[in-house]
């Protein structure tokens, strides 16, 4: 079933959020809102109006519990990393710069520049830091603050890209049946026939390629890209 953005109840992000974008704090604190209802649920479970044994998913319903927890511990760690509370090494293991030092460098062993680091790679910086600075004498620490100034405005995580690309594909499956194909006449509403008359999941090309440059003018994708992000 295509992806349908418009009656997708996760795009209401209003008692998630209080302003554009989510702090790693509310995360945190949602994560925790989720893990206490799991358990909840689960304590429940054991003693339902109707008499069933629900063992299996009380089972798994605390498992979850604890699965969301730790993202939820986690979230709250790097919130304190982002704030600058928490010493960060100011390069990785090989000597690789991140942040905005990473910029215009060559990191070809791990993909690219660490410009943008990822939660994993925080969360090891902050392990070289508090085992240097364990080993007394002066750490050339750093913190997420001084290192990442000025950058990441209007950056978006490949999820969110991900997420705008199937948005923007089933838009464009919706549009492909409202034009009329010029090659097989099939009208609104209608998928495309081959030559001797059978149905066909894909429209013809012209069809396609009119549908995609209507939906991208709407979406502001360029070709199957998104444009860049404001700000960034």
């Amino acid at each position: 079933m295509p992806y349908e953005p418009e009656t997708d109840p996760a795009a209401d992000l209003s008692d998630v959020q209080a302003g554009r974008d989510i702090t790693l704090d509310e995360l945190a604190v949602g994560l925790s809102a989720v893990r206490l209802m799991l358990r909840k649920l689960a304590r429940a479970a054991e003693t339902p109006s109707t008499p069933v044994e629900l063992s299996d998913t009380i089972k798994g319903l605390r498992h979850l519990a604890d699965s969301v927890g730790e993202h939820a511990d986690r979230a709250e760690f790097l919130a304190r990393v982002v704030e600058g509370d928490v010493p960060l090494a100011k390069t990785f293991k090989g000597s690789d710069p991140w942040g905005k030092a990473a910029q215009g460098t060559d990191r070809e062993d791990y993909g690219g520049p660490a410009v943008i680091p990822t939660q994993w790679q925080l969360v090891h910086l902050a392990q070289q830091a508090k085992w240097a600075l364990a080993q007394g004498g002066d750490a050339d620490t750093t913190t997420y603050p001084e290192a990442m100034d000025g950058v990441g405005r209007g950056w978006e995580s490949k999820e969110a890209q991900f997420r705008r690309q199937r948005e923007r594909d089933a838009a464009v499956a919706r549009e492909v049946l409202l034009i009329v194909c010029e090659s097989c006449a099939s009208g609104e509403g209608e998928h495309c026939r081959t030559k001797n008359g059978r149905v066909s999941e894909k429209p013809h090309v012209v069809r396609q390629r009119e549908a995609e440059s209507t939906v991208d003018a709407r979406l502001g994708f360029l070709g199957t890209n998104p444009v860049a992000v404001p700000d960034a």
